[in-house]
């Protein structure tokens, strides 16, 4: 079982953006915004992301970065921090997953895993 002082929840919403997709060309456009909540015992930093993107082919991109959006924000208990940011695929439906590092007020660095979510145009599944 994992540490309480330890424990953020990472809620996904996903959209298609249509206006920023070019299907003709393969070009698929997704935003999604992320609710970090943390509901463990200690305020805690988000240092850094690492995301795994496979699009429908099966085709894996990974994106490791500093903080979410420009941000490194301090999460304090029972808060969260909200953010939208977007990605392209080139094909109709996808998942992304990953995880972000954190560090407790008492130096302790974790992960916060991120499960993974779908990016799907409207009717693409039936």
């Amino acid at each position: 079982m994992s540490d309480p002082r330890y424990k953020i929840d990472v809620s996904v919403v996903t959209r298609f953006l249509a206006d920023q997709s070019q299907p003709e060309q393969n070009r698929y456009a997704f935003a999604y915004t992320i609710t970090v909540q943390n509901n463990g015992l200690l305020p805690a930093k988000l240092l850094s992301r690492h995301w795994v993107i496979t699009d429908g082919d099966g085709h894996v991109e990974e994106v490791r970065g500093e903080g979410v959006v420009g941000q490194q924000p301090l999460i304090q208990v029972g808060k969260s921090h909200t953010y939208s940011s977007g990605t392209v695929m080139t094909t109709k439906v996808g998942n992304m997953q990953g995880s972000y590092k954190m560090i407790a007020e008492d130096g302790k660095v974790f992960d916060a895993v991120i499960a993974p979510f779908r990016l799907a145009v409207p009717g693409a599944l039936h």
